[in-house]
């Protein structure tokens, strides 16, 4: 009796999955599928008819020095975007979990930007950039500013800290949640041994939020790689290439004046790779996390 019990249940939450299984294996497994089995041939995206060319694909990005320059721009871009995330994210952290008034109110309002659309905080910015600091500088009375993203040296750091300016809040809330989790009494216990508040975030604070800084940085990184809306909205990959991510170069070759839809969906196909090896990596992590806390 007990058997067929769990047969029954076994055949029920099969059922109810099996919706969300279908949806997920045709939108995203089947998908890629396509998009790996079009990186082997030839389409422009608009033809009917086009040829199976192998691998001969990634050959030719191999020599694509466009190509190379969007994934060092990328790398760049994402290399800082971590460095700057778990920096000041660690440090608002502390601060924010140190607010004995107001404390609800004050996370709320720094939560507040990542509740807005990305693209909604580009334009926003945009403006701010092109039009609210030239006139704030004039006002200042110093010397004119025009705007960074106008500029090929300074436009990916800019698109860098609209990304920052909205991202830096769920990392905040993590490490928020790994600062509560440490013991009282190791603090009470170190504040006993005269140590300064640096030393208690040295020695206490640092080791154990480790765990939760590793997490951050592979969540960071991968969404360094993969960002595309801020710099399609401020700078669409301009000027002369400087905010060229990944991204918005796959976008181009697909739907540019000249379609290469061959050679964006190669280009998906390789930072498709590059993710799954940093999710895998993710995993790791978090696996051996659990293991230790357990």
């Amino acid at each position: 009796m007990r058997n067929k019990e769990l047969n029954r249940d076994r055949v029920s939450f099969f059922l109810i999955t099996l919706p969300a299984l279908v949806l997920y294996s045709f939108f995203y497994i089947y998908s890629v599928a396509l998009g790996f089995y079009y990186s082997m041939t030839n389409w422009d995206g608009l033809s009917k008819a086009f040829d199976f060319v192998g691998f001969s694909n990634y050959g030719k990005l191999l020599t694509n020095k466009a190509f190379f320059s969007s994934v060092s721009i990328t790398f760049r871009y994402a290399a800082l975007m971590v460095l700057c995330t778990i920096i000041i994210s660690v440090l608002l952290a502390v601060s924010l979990n140190s607010i004995r008034t107001f404390k609800t109110f004050i996370k709320s309002v720094f939560f507040f930007p990542a509740m807005i659309s990305s693209v909604a905080v580009a334009l926003i910015w945009d403006q701010i950039f092109i039009r609210a600091l030239p006139s704030l500088a004039s006002a200042l009375g110093v010397q004119t500013i025009s705007s960074p993203l106008g500029d090929k040296t300074n436009a990916l750091y800019a698109v860098l800290f609209v990304n920052l300016w909205q991202s830096l809040a769920l990392p905040t809330v993590i490490f928020i949640a790994g600062i509560q989790s440490i013991p009282d009494e190791l603090y009470e216990s170190s504040v006993i041994d005269g140590a300064s508040m640096f030393q208690q975030f040295r020695y206490v604070t640092l080791p154990y939020l480790v765990p939760t800084i590793s997490i951050n940085t592979i969540l960071t990184l991968k969404a360094g790689i993969t960002s595309f809306d801020y710099a399609k909205a401020l700078t669409n990959g301009g000027p002369a290439r400087s905010t060229m991510l990944i991204g918005i170069k796959i976008y181009t070759d697909a739907f540019g004046d000249t379609p290469k839809f061959n050679i964006a969906n190669t280009e998906s196909v390789i930072l498709f790779l590059i993710i799954a090896v940093l999710s895998l990596v993710q995993l790791s992590i978090s696996s051996r996390s659990g293991v230790n806390k357990a």
